[in-house]
């Protein structure tokens, strides 16, 4: 079933990387905080869909869609973002990037 994403929709993208050496590691994280991450993610409101992925080139991404940007907002306030996979992603190697949201200009 298609996603209806209202105007005011945003897409905020979390990018951090790591030495491809330890992509093993990192992507037993990345799963390993999925167990907390998604009840919390999944109890805010105005999210969308979310996804979280690690690249064997060292590279790891969350992204996801938000009803507005004061919805994307929330998530640099939800503590097992900020802190407890934070903490976990830092563990294993992982450096993180500014997070940007991005109003949304066009979708197929």
């Amino acid at each position: 079933m298609p996603i209806t994403i209202p105007p005011a929709g945003v897409i905020r993208v979390s990018r951090a990387n790591f030495d491809p050496a330890r992509f093993a590691e990192v992507a037993s994280m990345t799963n390993a905080t999925g167990a907390y991450l998604i009840p919390a993610i999944g109890k805010l409101p105005g999210l969308l869909d979310y996804f979280a992925g690690a690249s064997p080139s060292g590279s790891m991404v969350h992204v996801s869609l938000w009803e507005s940007d004061a919805h994307a907002q929330q998530m640099g306030k939800l503590k097992e973002m900020i802190v407890d996979a934070r903490r976990d992603a830092e563990a294993v190697g992982a450096s993180f990037i500014p997070i940007v949201n991005y109003p949304i200009n066009w979708r197929v």
